[in-house]
């Protein structure tokens, strides 16, 4: 593997890319760490230590996550990508329910295009809300539940300042993005979600080791490398349906004759659904952390932080199960349409052998899309449960590094590029990464 890296660099235009690719991710870290304007640095630091050690430590993780720790530091790239992924599954949700986004789908190139367009006019709403909403938050001290005051001047001029750099840098983040799909390697919004996700990583690690010692450290050292490569294994498999087309005459010319098969990935809804889930359950959290700021707090707000805030109660771990295999079901039912394939394989004179062309294939299709996500979403519900069982079982934060949604992006990302790099090399004949 280090020489098929080697070999990667000794190609010039290969090389040229993956410089590239770094130094935009230079740059984005350290957008990540520079304070935005009007921010107090010190006390900022000093509430994010007294949060890490109370009860609501695991109410902004997803976010944080995202952001590579650069949300409650107050920072020009604090939103990160969030917004961006927000506008994405919107779309893709609006797309089966709004026919005009659906016709624009299926243009091809130039809607798809379009579609790109209003996803990057929504981030950047979206982003102005959450920057609003977070500077507010800062502004009033409900953030970070500090009574430190986190910017130098309540004023306005402060406040407007701070939402337009935010909004800004989640402008630039697009960019950056943009940049690395068009010249370097791989998504270039996947590449920067896998940056911020293991920006955090190693202090993650750490942690671990200074609180429980280098003995628990290597079993979780041990375990993680178990994980991932369960992972790895689940996020390559896929159920290979084959499909035979039929040999027709166009003119003087005979076209089809060929075969080839629709590969159905056991995961197909990806990190989406442990995304859903997270941001449904964090709701309640956020609403009982600003109620119990009130005088006379209502009876659920008690009820909501005993079982909803932490993590380590058994029903808050069955709602988070439930809700990610209902999300993996409902999010493959409207991005795998089997009326919709077996449409275009008959039109083309495709059919899967032993079963007739139009409804039977359309069924056959839906009856294997139902029994293979059944699976994937069990997987997907047990990988987002090791942090909460490592919660309970060493007392870890929500922000265990083997599990959930971060070692979903990771292997997710690192395979994609990966993969891209290796199609690379197998055209100019060098050895590749997967052997």
């Amino acid at each position: 593997m280090l020489g098929a890296f080697l070999n990667a660099f000794r190609t010039p235009d290969l090389r040229r890319k993956l410089l590239f690719v770094l130094a935009i991710i230079v740059v984005f870290r350290a957008g990540s760490q520079l304070p935005a304007p009007g921010v107090n640095v010190a006390n900022v630091q000093d509430c994010i230590n007294l949060t890490k050690e109370g009860s609501g430590a695991g109410l902004y993780n997803l976010v944080n996550l995202f952001s590579g720790g650069a949300l409650l530091q107050l920072t020009v790239f604090a939103l990160g990508i969030m917004p961006y992924i927000t506008a994405s599954i919107i779309l893709q949700l609006l797309v089966v329910v709004i026919p005009r986004l659906e016709a624009l789908k299926n243009e091809g190139q130039s809607g798809q295009t379009k579609i790109t367009q209003y996803t990057r006019y929504l981030t950047l709403g979206l982003a102005l809300l959450q920057a609003t909403g977070i500077v507010a938050l800062a502004r009033s001290g409900n953030l970070l539940n500090c009574s430190q005051d986190l910017l130098h001047d309540n004023g306005t001029g402060t406040f407007l300042v701070l939402v337009v750099t935010m909004t800004a840098g989640t402008a630039v983040i697009m960019w950056l993005g943009e940049l690395i799909t068009e010249r370097g390697i791989g998504n270039g919004m996947s590449i920067l979600i896998f940056t911020q996700v293991i920006a955090t990583f190693p202090a993650t690690m750490w942690a671990v080791k200074d609180q429980h010692g280098p003995w628990t450290f290597g079993i979780v050292i041990v375990i993680g490398l178990a994980i991932m490569a369960a992972v790895i294994f689940i996020e390559q498999a896929q159920r290979r349906i084959p499909v035979q087309y039929a040999r027709r005459m166009v003119g003087r010319k005979m076209f089809g004759g060929s075969s080839t098969y629709i590969p159905l990935k056991v995961n197909q809804a990806g990190v989406i659904p442990v995304i859903f889930a997270s941001s449904l359950l964090y709701l309640p959290a956020m609403a009982a952390q600003f109620q119990s700021n009130s005088a006379n707090p209502p009876g659920w707000v008690d009820w909501v932080n005993t079982y909803f805030v932490r993590g380590d109660h058994p029903l808050y771990m069955a709602a988070y199960f439930a809700l990610i295999v209902f999300f993996t079901y409902f999010y493959v039912s409207i991005t795998f349409n089997p009326k919709e394939v077996a449409d275009n394989m008959k039109k083309y004179g495709g059919f899967i052998p032993g079963i007739r062309a139009g409804k039977p294939t359309e069924d056959y299709l839906s009856y294997v899309l139902s029994r293979i996500t059944l699976p994937g979403s069990l997987y997907l519900g047990l990988i987002a449960l090791i942090p909460l069982i490592a919660l309970v079982l060493i007392d870890a934060n929500n922000n265990f590094p083997f599990g959930g949604t971060s070692i979903l992006i990771m292997v997710g990302v690192a395979l994609d590029t990966v993969k891209q790099i290796e199609s690379q090399l197998q055209q100019r004949n060098y050895e590749g990464f997967l052997r």
